[in-house]
């Protein structure tokens, strides 16, 4: 299969926490006796919802990133009308790490948007407790792919509308109307760049895989 980005340009990694200080070892990291909960969130959505950035702006440490410089071959794939300014594209995953209390450290892998890299998400999805769909309200339909595929397989997810500068507000509740989404799964409404609204989600969808896990 062609792809529509040419891998052997990579673009320099997006600017996300470059006031991250050094990145500290944490406390679970100095003590061999404590054995802190690991847990793997995927951060899924389609092309330019915010993802990267997502993923940026909790990480505790660099996130890793596989970005690559889109080229001209991508126009007739990739919709850029909500986001003109994006030359880069996730070509395989970003990861990044969030300590939580000490005690519970997330994982958190974002998924390539488009749809000819989606073969990859079994992987990424094998071992998750839950996952985040990031939905743009200009192109709400790009999440249909990942809802449908975790209502599918019946992993536990939140859906996270990501605001972007100089469009419409809408309430949660419109949202879930719209995308139809059942009435026990939460959707929060955060920016993607902003550290505190990303943890707000995590937390939200931590707790909504707990509640939906059998005692």
């Amino acid at each position: 299969m062609d792809s529509a980005v040419s891998e052997s340009l990579f673009a320099p990694r997006q600017p996300g926490p470059e006031d991250r200080p050094e990145e500290k070892l944490q406390p679970w990291q100095l003590d061999n006796t404590r054995a802190p909960i690991a847990t793997k969130i995927v951060v899924a959505g389609g092309f330019g919802v915010g993802k990267t950035t997502f993923v940026s702006a909790v990480s505790e440490i660099t996130p890793l990133q596989t970005e690559a410089v889109m080229t001209r071959a991508s126009e007739d794939t990739d919709d850029l009308s909500a986001t003109p300014d994006k030359a880069t594209t996730t070509v395989a995953m970003d990861f990044g790490r969030l300590t939580l209390d000490d005690d519970l450290v997330l994982y958190v892998f974002g998924t390539p948007g488009q749809q000819r890299f989606w073969f990859m998400w079994d992987d990424l999805v094998r071992g998750a407790i839950g996952a985040v769909v990031m939905a743009d309200t200009r192109r709400l339909a790009d999440c249909f792919p990942a809802l449908d595929y975790f209502e599918s397989c019946g992993l536990p997810y939140i859906v996270a509308v990501n605001h972007f500068e100089g469009t419409p507000g809408f309430e949660a509740e419109d949202v879930r109307e719209a995308l139809t989404v059942p009435a026990h799964v939460p959707i929060v409404i955060m920016d993607a760049r902003n550290r505190i609204t990303v943890v707000e989600s995590l937390l939200a969808l931590v707790g909504h895989a707990l509640d939906a896990t059998p005692a």
